[in-house]
């Protein structure tokens, strides 16, 4: 999505390590293939940028971010269990 010259999240996907999808995916999106593009995002992507899965899971790359400095965290979720998870792990 947005232009092809400038594009935070597109550059921002290059910048990680996630060259080759993200132009792939811009590519699909701009020529009007948007379900295609949506279906070009990786697992390791979604894995990469969010806190996915069991809450087990969970815990383990929250605990990760936390070390690796990630200090804001957006929190979205229909499940107030998820929600209750994530504010057990930012007073921990």
């Amino acid at each position: 999505m947005g232009a092809r010259g400038k594009n935070f999240y597109n550059d921002y996907m290059r910048k990680v390590g996630f060259e080759k999808e993200a132009i792939e995916i811009q590519d699909l999106y701009l020529d009007g293939k948007k379900g295609e593009a949506m279906a070009a995002v990786t697992d390791a992507m979604v894995d990469a940028f969010y806190l996915v899965g069991p809450p087990d899971r969970i815990r383990d790359r929250f605990q990760a971010w936390k070390s690796a400095g990630v200090g804001t965290l957006i929190v979205a979720s229909p499940q107030i269990e998820a929600v209750r998870l994530m504010a057990e792990l930012v007073q921990s």
